[in-house]
């Protein structure tokens, strides 16, 4: 290697000083991590190769066999790590190594807890993996060269985790990357073949390209030049038999393609012939990556061709609402030029996405089934995102439904975890409908008004408050044969539920207050759409309920909150004929006072269903004169 040239000391982006610092303290419980980190870059580099040479073979410079060397000197302290990939820049080691920027290192930052174990999981995830070579050294060298690039722009590039690092060009005749490792004082153990041999085995056996050693000979006589042997598979994981492959094997090779470092909650491996050939393994993560809701954010599984890597995130094999599956999808159908642009559509495709989001939820199917505990973790985590579904996939709709879990008037407080098979299951004699409220939050619901003659006739009501709820069920409209009815919207019905006696005392009711409900009309003037008498009330005076074909509140929140224009509404006025102060409201004979009374009626109707005054002052002012008349 020739003298360094073009020499030159940058400083760290902020947020790499801060990550650095974390990792230099033992952010990591486990320290030697740090070496599947290094190898699972190496081997994306390998594979970013063998897919550029598919359109520039004389990328490979004559070396088709790609690989990784790990080697270590127990004299000098160091373990060095090298592979034959596609290596960079100097501009390319500037921007990885010195900036994080793509790896959102400030959404990492602020997701910090302090909690060194959970912070630890945060790592792979914002792929910053590098920097865990810090946790063992105190001096990290680069050595890299990009394929293509003549032999005198290699890049050399070296920092002690202290806030710079040095960039330099140098000679360097191999394409790919070397990183030396100068192990701090304490942490000789990983400059030892047995011990990386283990962590090779342990982390890294799915790796399918070779992991090399120099073979030990022990009491020997070592050869003059080194050998190396292959401490790995070097299979790719997903071509060998499911029988072959343990349970300890699947969730390393997860941890590689998901970049997380908790174990997936479920997976699927199968391998499809016939017509199509093509094998996939999918995994169901644990935990929410930090930007599940960027729709736009990159997602997918990724691709090979015949077991030659084409691209991360190829987002055209699952819908939108399933972005949260990790995996690897590998085709025979496919040429081995395809683009994301060919991937668009197509009958090959289509006929992919259309088996692979089946086997998906087949999958969380089976999870809920057989393990309703991590089914939970998964509701809570994705629970929001799988919403999505019955809107952007007809096909399933139902059985995306069959998976949606809710709060409910018989469930355990706001927890989750009743799914519509449970609801059917408790349904009463004569019910033929599934009964539902939205609203903000839990607490604002569950003693909502609209929920009184539910309670008194024990029907089940399910209780949504997730902000995407009411979207939902403006797609979701019935399940196993049965309609969702929302019990704040239009003239409640609840069908056999009510005896003839009751619908007849109903009819009775209404004509004897006409008188009060044109009174009330006149009062409350265009604040409502209509007054009528409640079947929904027991206990309270009264209500607002919403027009058949309006918006729900949750709705206009939103499309208000976003700056959309909201269309006007005006809801219906209910009240409870039974109630002592609509009995006091009717004999009221002075047209003023029974004004106010009604708006004070209508206020409280509408703070109870979650909404906000449109004249808060005139509420407080009418109620003040009311208690001063009380108390007078």
């Amino acid at each position: 290697m020739s003298v360094e040239t073009q020499k030159e000391t940058l400083g760290f982006q902020t947020e790499v000083k801060q990550l650095l610092h974390l990792m230099i303290h033992s952010l990591y419980s486990n320290k030697e991590i740090f070496l599947r980190e290094l190898i699972s870059n190496a081997s994306d580099a390998a594979d970013k190769l063998r897919f550029e040479a598919l359109a520039k073979p004389e990328l490979l410079e004559g070396g088709a066999e790609l690989k990784i060397r790990l080697s270590f000197d127990k004299d000098a302290k160091t373990v060095t790590l090298e592979d034959n990939g596609i290596g960079m820049s100097r501009e390319e080691i500037i921007a990885h190594l010195g900036t994080i920027a793509k790896s959102g290192t400030s959404d990492f930052l602020k997701n910090l807890s302090g909690d060194q174990k959970k912070d630890s999981h945060l790592i792979g995830q914002f792929g910053v993996g590098f920097y865990s070579a810090f946790i063992v050294a105190d001096q990290v060298e680069v050595f890299s060269r990009r394929a293509g690039s003549p032999a005198s722009e290699g890049v050399y590039w070296s920092s002690k985790g202290e806030g710079e690092f040095e960039v330099a060009t140098v000679e360097k005749a191999e394409r790919g990357t070397r990183i030396v490792l100068h192990l701090k004082s304490g942490e000789e153990e990983f400059a030892d073949g047995w011990r990386l041999r283990n962590i090779v085995k342990k982390y890294s056996d799915h790796i399918a390209l070779p992991i090399e050693l120099p073979k030990e000979h022990h009491g020997e006589e070592a050869p003059a030049d080194v050998e190396w042997e292959t401490v790995n598979r070097a299979s790719a994981l997903w071509t060998r038999l499911r029988t072959e492959i343990k349970d300890e094997e699947y969730q390393e090779f997860y941890k590689h393609v998901g970049h997380d470092f908790e174990n997936p909650l479920s997976w699927s491996h199968n391998k499809v012939e016939g017509k199509l050939e093509y094998t996939s393994l999918l995994y169901v993560p644990g935990r929410a990556p930090f930007d599940l809701y960027h729709r736009e954010a990159p997602k997918g599984l990724k691709l090979y061709v015949q077991r030659v890597f084409i691209m991360d995130q190829a987002d055209q094999f699952l819908p939108l609402y399933l972005r949260f599956i990790k995996g690897v999808v590998d085709s025979n159908d496919l040429s081995l030029n395809v683009s994301r642009e060919i991937l668009q559509s197509g009958p090959v495709i289509d006929s992919m996405k259309s088996a692979l989001t089946k086997r998906v939820l087949d999958m969380l199917e089976k999870l809920a089934k057989d393990k309703p505990d991590d089914y939970k973790t998964f509701w809570k985590a994705f629970g929001q995102v799988l919403k999505e579904g019955p809107a952007e996939d007809f096909a399933n709709k139902e059985k995306i439904a069959g998976l949606l879990r809710f709060a409910s008037t018989a469930g355990e407080g706001d927890e989750q975890s009743v799914s519509l098979a449970d609801y059917l299951g408790r349904i009463k004699e004569g019910q033929d409908k599934i009964y539902f409220l939205t609203g903000e939050s839990f607490a604002q619901i569950k003693n909502s008004p609209h929920l009184e003659v539910f309670r008194k006739k024990g029907i089940e009501v399910l209780l949504l408050t997730d902000r995407i709820d009411e979207w939902l069920m403006s797609y979701l409209t019935e399940f196993d044969g049965k309609h969702f009815v929302d019990v704040a919207r239009g003239d409640l019905d609840l069908g056999e539920l009510d005896s003839e006696e009751d619908k007849k005392a109903q009819e009775e009711v209404a004509k004897a207050k006409e008188g009060l409900i044109e009174r009330l009309k006149g009062a409350l003037g265009e604040q409502v759409a209509e007054v009528r008498v409640s079947h929904r009330l027991t206990d309270s005076p009264a209500i607002l309920a919403i027009g058949e074909q309006d918006l729900g509140l949750q709705m206009r929140q939103i499309l208000e909150a976003s700056g959309q224009k909201v269309p006007d509404a005006k809801p219906i006025f209910e009240f409870n004929p039974a109630h002592p102060l609509i009995e006091r409201l009717d004999a009221e004979p002075d047209e003023d006072r029974f004004t106010d009374l009604s708006h004070i009626l209508f206020d409280q109707a509408a703070l109870a269903a979650g909404d906000s005054l449109k004249d808060p002052a005139a509420y407080v002012q009418r109620l003040n004169k009311l208690l001063v008349e009380l108390s007078a």
